[in-house]
């Protein structure tokens, strides 16, 4: 018997391959959050987003949910992740309100 509310996810292999990012950018309204994800290098004064995501706000407290859920996990597996004292603070706003990873 197959399982109602199976869905096929196709994954070329273009986006298999992933992109390199070390900083998002998140803005939001009432309808929608948009995440920019930047790959941001040092020595540069230029920053690329190279992937936006945008969702609405109950799939971006399902992706906290899961978010939180694999950290937790990871950090069972491979102990806790360490974070830098100093995050870099940037001068970017997207015209709403904004919060950074």
């Amino acid at each position: 018997m197959e399982k109602q509310n199976q869905i096929n996810i196709e994954l070329t292999e273009e986006v298999a391959e992933g992109e390199y990012v070390n900083l998002a950018m998140i803005a939001h309204s009432s309808s929608e959050f948009v995440i920019d994800f930047i790959k941001l290098m040092p020595g540069l004064p230029k920053a690329k987003v190279k992937s936006r995501v945008v969702i609405t706000p109950e799939h971006a407290k399902r992706l906290l949910a899961a978010l939180a859920d694999n950290i937790q996990k990871f950090e069972e597996s491979f102990g806790e992740i360490k974070q830098a004292q100093d995050a870099p603070s940037f001068p970017m706003n997207f015209g709403g309100t904004m919060g950074q990873a």
